[in-house]
């Protein structure tokens, strides 16, 4: 069944990244006010990275400042290409009590099981504690559920509209769509069961929950940017 590519290019974003590490840096060594950092999840299937990529367009031009879009594929990218040294991501923050407060609320399997997924984690904390920044999936919700700046947003849809989406972007049948749509979910729950012992489903870990299929992705957008910066006056 072909896999496709659902992500945006993260050429330009490897380059934005640099930045906002040692941003993250200097906030540990002398704290500022921080900044905002809107998270992104999503059932498998609906639309995230549109409505990402606009906030991103629209805060950058609000705010006057590079704002950035932080995803699995940059993460990954980070550490393919740019070899992050240990040194540096034991700078990110692991001399931070926020990081212990945080770790010790996640399942006693953590340091067994989930070694590389807790690097991911600790990248995300780094990433909100800098701000401007949109965090599509990656557990970011729980991961920085203690953080104040944080804003979360979940996109939810129902089946028809899920499939629909995956065999349109993907190119592949409606059947093979279902398949993916049913097999992904399943596969995102249990491996944040496993790793953070949390369900992403929990409304309560949301500000706001949007429903992909019935509104527009621009009357997304909106909202969850007037709700981080305020209605326009």
């Amino acid at each position: 069944m072909p896999s496709g590519d659902l992500f945006p290019s993260v050429e330009q974003r490897l380059r934005a990244y640099h930045e906002l590490s040692n941003r993250a840096k200097e906030l540990i060594k002398k704290p500022a006010p921080p900044k905002p950092t809107i998270t992104i999840t999503r059932e498998f299937g609906c639309e995230a990275f549109p409505i990402a990529e606009e906030l991103v367009k629209m805060a950058a031009r609000h705010t006057g400042e590079r704002w950035m879009l932080v995803d699995r594929s940059l993460l990954d990218a980070i550490a393919r290409e740019h070899r992050i040294p240990e040194a540096t991501m034991q700078a990110l923050g692991t001399k931070s009590r926020l990081f212990d407060e945080m770790f010790a609320t996640f399942s006693k399997h953590w340091k067994r099981d989930a070694d590389y997924y807790r690097l991911l984690c600790e990248q995300v904390v780094m990433t909100a504690t800098a701000g401007n920044a949109v965090i599509v999936g990656l557990g970011a919700p729980i991961i920085t559920r203690s953080m104040k700046n944080c804003f979360h947003c979940r996109l939810i849809g129902d089946h028809d509209f899920k499939v629909a989406s995956i065999a349109r972007r993907l190119k592949i049948s409606k059947q093979d769509a279902e398949i993916m749509v049913l097999d992904r979910q399943k596969e995102r729950d249990r491996i944040i069961h496993q790793l953070l012992d949390a369900n992403e489903h929990e409304p309560l870990l949301y500000h706001a929950i949007f429903n992909n299929g019935k509104l527009k992705s621009k009357q997304i957008v909106r909202m969850i940017f007037d709700h981080t910066f305020g209605p326009p006056a």
